[in-house]
């Protein structure tokens, strides 16, 4: 059954709020202005060994209003639900902007903030998709729930400790501009996890297996049987953890690989993800994650990688963490490339990056998370695609003579361009002859991002592709986190540099 916006959201005196704040934007000269109600309730539960360890559940309740006023940004905040108070947030923020114009003009500068047009959207209305809101579950059959997976887990002989966790948000937003745009979203986003801990108690040694399962736009449903497999993913895991104990350390070198998506994802995110947000290629923004080695003046030019490689940005994809209705300029979903047959030929855009460039249009890229901050260009869901008539994941591994397999994301680290980096894994299995040939540990591929991108040869094919992500995207000061999606298939790289993380660690 289609949802409906949750009627204590509707309930609330939006459009009112919305008509006053506008109203003074205008009055006061503004030559554009937004207004944005928000609710986000989030709620999370931690397990110790099948005990509860902790839970949280909050909601952040509140508007903003932002300005273009005289070429410059004003933005304001509240949560007194009164027209005069959200007439009063919009002065506050029409003052801002001529307070801002004076700091920029002392400064010498006369670039002037510009939006590119959007087509007006009136009256829209957009959920997300997913069966059951895990707010309408009982909190005691969340913690059953997991409660029950760790059990099994440590019923395994070897696993000496789990950690289990669930995390849920639902997501309302009412948005209208003087423009004559407005929307109301509803979005509804989980991530479960599970980490299996094993101790070998004659050495003390240790290690740790964790759930491959991403975070989804999706219900409950999601840990309930639709979306993943959870009795398979539970029963394997402590047999590969014992595994894993066992292995031997990998001896550096050079290999080909073949990764799985519960690893590329991330290697997506920091190596592609990030790096194509235009505000980062102009040097307009830095915090987090730096600047970008894709700079404004290669596009169209720079080879990102072989011809197999071919990434979207993409606001529409169904169950996508980024996936949305109408970003918080009121600009329409989209999906779009970033890079073609291994060529860069497209970014991420807001408005005023899309005006400021060129664009005609922005792709549906701002966004804030919460009310008290300003919109901000955030990352879409950004995946490779897989190939139509593409290969398993098996018979990519069969192409391999001396290689590595890799699953599941662990830990990362990249330069500020976005250019030389490594990653870790959960899970690393020796290749021999096309075959899997046990477990590995202490692996690490390292390369930079258009070496390792231009060594893919093949990407596996559409049953390979498994949307990936996260919720903790950081970004912009005061920092601000945004739960993104990347898809990916299964994909081989040739002749990739691999380290021993306990010999690097040595050094």
């Amino acid at each position: 059954m289609p949802h409906s916006i949750d009627a204590a959201f509707t309930a609330l005196p939006l459009r009112a709020l919305a008509d006053a704040a506008l109203a003074r934007a205008r009055a006061l000269g503004a030559d554009h202005a937004d207004f944005r109600f928000e609710r986000v309730r989030s709620a999370s539960w931690r397990l110790r060994d099948a005990k509860p360890a902790g839970s949280s559940d909050g909601t952040d309740l509140g508007y903003a209003v932002r300005v273009v006023h005289g070429g410059s940004w004003g933005f304001a905040s509240g949560v007194d639900l009164t027209m005069d108070a959200a007439a009063r947030v919009a002065g506050q923020a029409v003052a801002m902007a001529k307070l801002s114009a004076k700091v920029i003009k002392a400064a010498g500068s006369d670039e002037r903030v510009e939006l590119a047009a959007e087509p007006v959207h009136s009256e829209k209305t957009w959920i997300s998709s997913y069966e059951i809101d895990p707010f309408q579950v009982p909190d005691e059959e969340k913690t059953a729930l997991l409660a029950d997976w760790s059990a099994r887990l440590l019923a395994a002989d070897g696993v000496a400790h789990v950690d289990a966790s669930l995390m849920t948000v639902l997501e309302n937003k009412f948005y209208a501009d003087t423009a004559g745009t407005v929307t109301t979203q509803q979005r509804v986003r989980l991530h479960p996890q599970l980490t299996a801990v094993a101790v070998d108690e004659t050495t003390g040694e240790f290690d740790s297996m964790r759930t491959i399962a991403p975070p989804v736009g999706r219900g409950w449903e999601y840990l309930t049987g639709t979306g993943w497999d959870w009795n398979s993913e539970l029963e394997q895991i402590p047999g590969l953890l014992a595994e894993k104990m066992r292995a031997p350390s990998v001896e550096a070198g050079t290999y080909d690989l073949v990764v799985d998506p519960s690893n590329l994802w991330l290697t997506i995110h920091e190596s592609i993800g990030h790096a194509t947000e235009l505000d980062r290629a102009l040097g307009y923004e830095a915090a987090y994650a730096g600047t970008s080695f894709a700079t404004f003046d290669q596009l169209g030019k720079l080879a990102y990688g072989s011809s197999v490689m071919n990434v979207t940005g993409d606001r529409t994809a169904e169950h996508g963490l980024s996936t949305i209705g109408y970003d918080d300029e009121g600009v329409a979903a989209q999906t779009w490339d970033l890079v073609k047959d291994g060529t860069l030929v497209g970014y991420q855009l807001d408005r005023r990056i899309a005006k400021l460039t060129g664009f005609e249009r922005s792709n549906g890229c701002a966004f804030a998370d919460s009310p008290e901050h300003v919109p901000v260009q955030r990352m879409a869901n950004v995946s490779l695609q897989p190939d139509p008539g593409g290969l398993s994941t098996e018979d990519l591994i069969g192409g391999v003579e001396r290689g590595i397999y890799v699953v599941g994301d662990r830990s990362w680290s990249i330069d500020m361009q976005r250019y030389n980096f490594q990653f870790t894994g959960q899970r690393f299995f020796r290749i021999e002859n096309g075959q899997l040939a046990g477990q590995l540990r202490d692996v690490a591929y390292q390369a930079t991002t258009t070496d390792f991108w231009g060594s893919m040869e093949k990407v596996g094919g559409p049953s390979t592709y498994v949307l990936g992500g996260a919720f903790n995207c950081g970004k912009a000061q005061p920092g601000q986190v945004a739960a993104v999606s990347h898809g990916c298939p299964s994909a081989l790289f040739r002749g990739v540099n691999i380290l021993n993380t306990t010999q690097e660690a040595g050094r």
